[in-house]
This record gives C-alpha cells, sequence and structure tokens, in this order.
C-alpha cells in the first residue's frame, strides 16, 4: 500500500517524534519516485521507521503524519472517519450541524467534513486526501447516508498543492440553502457560496455560552449570519447586529425573522466606525460581542493585527456599561492566547476600565486542539467584565 520509503533529516525526524505531523520540503532528504498524494513510509537519517504519511510533491508541507505504527491498515481512512464520528456522536450529540472529521485533529490531515442536517460538505486540501476523495465519498455514504455531499474545495491553499478551486456535488443532492438548528435557534446556510463552508461551526459551543451572558441592550459586532445574535436576542431587550457586508445584513435578518425574534436589528456598518460613533453620542450597551475575522493570515501581518484587536476592543469596553459583559474573540492562529490576553489588557487600561476574566475558550470540541501542535490551537474566545 505504501510507497517510499520517504528519508527525512534529524530535524524532521525530531519534529515527528515530537508528535508533530508536518515535515517540511527542506526537511527531506530523499523522496525518488513518489507519486503526488501516496501514502508513504517515513524513515530517519539512520533508517529507523518513524510511521506513515500523506505525501505531497508540490507544497512545501512535503509530508503529513497520518500513523505512527510499524503497519497501516488498508482501512486506516474508514477506520479514521468512524472514531471521528463516534466522537462528535459524545460531544456534539444531537447537534444539527457540527464539523465531523476536523483534519489533524482526527489524524487525518488536511481533510474536513462537516455536516448539515442531512447534507455533509468535504474539503481535500493536500494531494493526499484528494486522491482519496472517491474512497471518502463511499465511506461516508455508507456510514451517514447522506442526502448530498459537496466538496467546497475552493480555499486558496490548495493552490499550495497544485490542486484547483472547486465547488461541486459529489453525491445525491444539496440545495442552493439548507436550514439547520442550533440549540433551539435556526439558521439558513448558504452551502454553495457562504464563508467556510456555510456557517461558522467552530463557535457554535460559545454562541451558545454568549447567550447566558446575554442581558439589557446587546451590539454584536461582524455578526456575519447573526450565530451570536440571535442566541443573544433570547435572553436580551434588544439587539444590534452589525456587519459590513449587505448579504450577511439581510441574512440576519431573514434568520431573526425565520425565529420570531422582533428585538433584533441588522445593520451594515464598519464596526470600527461604529463604534467610535456610538461612544461619541454617549450610546451604551450591556453586553458587547466581538467575533472579527482574523485580523493576521500570517507572520507579517501580527504587528497590524495587534493594532487592530487593540483598537476594537478598547472602542468596545468605552461603549460598555459597568456590570456588562465583553465577550471577544480571535480567529488569528498567529495572535496566541497570551498575546491576545496581553492586548485586552492593554485596551482595558486605556478605556480607563476595571475588567476582570470571567472565562477563557476556545474552538468547539468538534475541532479538536492537539497538543504539541500549537496550529490547531487558533480561536480564542475570552469573556470579560467591566468592573469600572
Amino acid at each position: 500500500m505504501a510507497e517510499g520509503p520517504v528519508v527525512v533529516n534529524r530535524k524532521g525526524e525530531a519534529r515527528v517524534l515530537l508528535g508533530h505531523p508536518w515535515v517540511f520540503r527542506t526537511d527531506v532528504v530523499r523522496a525518488q519516485g513518489i507519486t503526488p498524494g501516496a501514502v508513504v513510509g517515513v524513515e530517519g537519517p539512520r533508517g529507523r521507521h518513524l510511521g506513515f504519511a500523506f505525501y505531497s510533491s508540490r507544497s512545501e508541507i512535503r509530508l503529513r503524519m497520518i500513523d505512527r505504527g510499524e503497519a497501516l491498515p488498508e482501512s486506516f481512512l474508514r477506520d479514521r472517519v468512524e472514531a471521528a464520528v463516534r466522537w462528535r456522536d459524545s460531544v456534539a450529540a444531537g447537534a444539527a450541524a457540527c464539523r465531523l472529521v476536523h483534519g489533524e485533529g482526527d489524524r487525518l490531515p488536511s481533510l474536513i467534513v462537516d455536516r448539515y442536517g442531512e447534507h455533509l460538505v468535504v474539503q481535500t486540501l493536500s494531494q493526499g486526501t484528494e486522491a482519496r476523495k472517491d474512497e471518502l465519498v463511499r465511506i461516508l455514504v455508507d456510514l451517514l447516508h447522506p442526502a448530498g455531499i459537496l466538496e467546497r474545495n475552493d480555499p486558496k491553499v490548495r493552490a499550495l498543492e497544485g490542486l484547483d478551486q472547486r465547488v461541486g456535488l459529489l453525491h445525491g443532492a444539496v440545495p442552493d440553502r439548507v436550514e439547520v438548528e442550533e440549540g433551539d435557534v435556526r439558521f439558513e446556510a448558504d452551502l454553495w457560496r457562504g464563508q467556510k463552508t456555510g456557517l461558522f461551526l467552530d463557535q457554535r459551543e460559545n454562541h451558545l455560552m454568549a447567550r447566558t451572558y446575554a442581558r439589557g441592550r446587546v451590539l454584536d459586532g461582524f455578526s456575519y449570519h447573526g450565530g451570536f445574535a440571535l442566541h443573544a436576542a433570547r435572553a436580551a431587550s434588544d439587539v444590534l447586529a452589525v456587519d459590513a457586508s449587505a448579504d450577511a445584513v439581510a441574512r440576519i435578518a431573514r434568520n431573526a425573522e425565520r425565529n420570531g425574534l422582533t428585538n433584533v436589528v441588522a445593520r451594515e456598518a464598519n464596526v470600527f466606525d461604529l463604534l467610535r460613533e456610538l461612544h461619541d453620542r454617549g450610546d451604551r450597551f450591556d453586553t458587547v460581542i466581538l467575533d472579527p475575522p482574523a485580523f493576521a493570515k500570517s507572520k507579517d501581518a501580527v504587528e497590524k493585527a495587534v493594532r487592530g484587536y487593540k483598537e476594537i476592543n478598547l472602542r468596545a469596553l468605552k461603549v460598555l456599561e459597568p456590570g456588562g459583559f465583553l465577550v471577544t474573540c480571535s480567529c488569528s492562529y498567529h495572535v496566541h492566547e497570551a498575546d491576545f490576553e496581553e492586548i485586552l489588557a492593554a485596551a482595558a487600561a486605556d478605556a480607563g476600565a476595571t475588567v476582570t476574566v470571567v472565562e477563557k475558550r476556545r474552538q468547539g470540541r468538534d475541532h479538536p486542539v492537539v497538543l504539541g501542535v500549537p496550529e490547531t490551537y487558533y480561536l480564542k474566545c475570552f469573556v470579560l467584565r467591566r468592573l469600572a
């Protein structure tokens, strides 16, 4: 089954032994005649067997480790998918929409499978998973009997693998829009064209959490489809949901109407500018929620991102009433949790606010974080309380 072996240098061997699944191009010393996307045996510089990996002929990530054992069963793909689904049956029991397979977190690097009711969305983001796409579809159909499977292979990262970007049907039928429930809130999801695979599933648990803190007047910035806003509306007197996208604002309004929520106002605006405007006219809120897009998509952007995160949280604290809660998120992997906490502390100091940390959270449990693989921990969520 496996080709190779592919031989790595001491640095590559050390990474594997420490549990990191990625070996970079510069750490591969021999990979002759290997088929792009093949499963390969991996050896250290002295012939030590290190396990098995997906091989890429184009990416800087040449090897993605899938097993550290002496033998890899032919059924490894099915076995891993089954195990991943069982875990979601535990941590996301009853969830209509959740992530079923989360790449490295399920020992299937570069593979994403999301469930939206009776429909599945798949992303094969490397040569290794792309080569097994047909097999994956057969496994998913056999295990889960979906009404349809859609591939959302439009992320730019596929270009680094020499793969094209495409969106298309792999099985059955998938409508333009589907309705899914998150707790007692119903959302419209555009699986064909929406961000990510349709919804921000990694925030599912945090949406439910934020509802427990929402009260009085709520401001939800960067609202997208209203994930935080609609849950908050179940507990608050009124919610202002803000997004810079007209399409997102229309979607929020439709979702609010779908749930019979008359206390949600969706507004198209730049959140930075609106927070300044609200502060200047003395408008205040009991709860503020911030879930911006990644400000740092590379190491080079970290300095600018730090300024952005500080500014947006400073402005949020200025419109937050004493005793109120700020739920604030960062999905920038390159801005680590400790960095984000320092940013929030600096914002609080500049706002003249005394702030306590109520909770520190991360992406939902259906998006596992692997110890020793910091790249898998990207979403940080702090719940803060302003005392004065």
